[in-house]
């Protein structure tokens, strides 16, 4: 089979050669061959489907992770994920056309107030953590209230549960700080950095403290989302269950590069090694940040591992979706756990949103 330059391909395909290099470095869409001696990269013509499709999720704008996850699919699943993409964009974008449409309105009257009719929004939230069945000790730290959720796994041995407590205690003053919604990435990113600081301080000449830390922050109806390890965050949204974290685990790394197929993680013997966590390595932690629009109605998870390792994720969303409540909802996710041995030690919080 004639095999294609990248000069050639990228045409073909309505891609860069450039978009076409990162895409191999990332392992979404690597070469058929590299030329031993020019270094240049060969694909063939059966590779078109692909970067086709690749094109056209970035042409709509979905995340590189998502884009990956969407490759991995078979058609149907893959319509039926894009499907899914779309409409949580969409409810993000009338959520925000709304607001655009409210400052439109008060700055065209001259009003020199701007005042906002619309409902406010607040959590209704409940929170369960619990030591596993074969632990002896819980690392695990769950918090919430009315502006910040969140759930924070200690490594296991000394100073695993002082640490988790320290990284939800760094987001506490931010729940009453009179900052604008504009500034909550920063100031949450400023509070992460308090926290790893707090964290790498409790180490001892035989041991470093490592924590996992998931949470959102609220003002109005923004949310910040902050992420470091295999703690998770979920949405529940119009009936649909949206994972909107990625662990930063060895394993999932495996995942990204095309190493290892998604339903193999569970049977993976380093499924659990972090990658990245509060504490860990030398450098300062990367977390990951997110700026989300709430809606009324929306459902929240914030769990670590002692839930998601073992429940799956249908089961997760028929928990969900079939409480009534969030107290309801995290007695299901803690029973459902337990139903599967509960090997490990459970944090959940639930939270509703709701007008307030």
């Amino acid at each position: 089979m004639e095999l294609l330059t990248i000069g050639a391909f990228a045409r073909a395909a309505r891609l860069t050669p450039k978009a076409l290099r990162l895409y191999d470095e990332l392992g979404l869409l690597p070469p058929a061959a590299v030329d031993p001696h020019s270094g240049y990269r060969l694909y063939e013509p059966g590779q078109l489907d692909r970067a086709r499709l690749i094109a056209a999720l970035r042409r709509a704008g979905m995340p590189l992770a998502d884009v990956r996850a969407v490759c991995g699919l078979d058609r149907a699943a893959a319509a039926k994920a894009i499907d899914a993409y779309w409409r949580r964009v969409s409810a993000d974008t009338a959520a925000r056309a709304r607001v655009v449409t409210d400052l439109v309105e008060q700055l065209s009257g001259g009003s020199s107030t701007m005042s906002d009719t619309r409902p406010a929004l607040g959590f209704r939230h409940a929170v369960r953590c619990e030591a596993g069945a074969v632990r002896d000790s819980n690392e695990d730290t769950a918090y919430a209230s009315g502006n910040l959720l969140a759930v924070a796994d200690g490594l296991r041995g000394p100073g695993g549960a002082a640490a988790s407590a320290a990284a939800v205690d760094a987001l506490r003053p931010l729940e009453l700080a009179d900052a604008p919604a504009a500034d909550l990435l920063a100031t949450l990113a400023g509070a992460v950095q308090s926290a790893e600081r707090t964290v790498r301080d409790a180490a001892t000449e035989e041991h470093q403290p490592v924590t996992t830390l998931t949470a959102l922050l609220r003002r109005g109806s923004q949310l910040a989302l902050v992420h470091v390890g295999d703690t998770r965050a979920y949405l529940l949204r119009a009936g649909e269950l949206f994972r909107l974290t990625q662990d930063h685990t060895y394993v999932q790394s495996l995942v990204d590069q095309g190493r290892l197929a998604p339903d193999q993680v569970a049977a993976y013997p380093q499924r659990a090694l972090l990658v990245r966590a509060l504490g860990a390595g030398g450098n300062q932690v990367e977390a990951d940040l997110a700026l989300r629009t709430a809606l009324a109605g929306d459902r929240y998870l914030l769990c670590s591992d002692g839930i998601s390792a073992v429940v799956g994720q249908e089961a997760l969303h028929r928990a969900l979706a079939g409480a009534d409540d969030p107290e309801s909802a995290v007695g299901r996710l803690v029973d459902l756990a337990y139903a599967e041995g509960a090997p490990d030690n459970i944090a959940c919080v639930v939270a509703d949103v709701v007008a307030d």
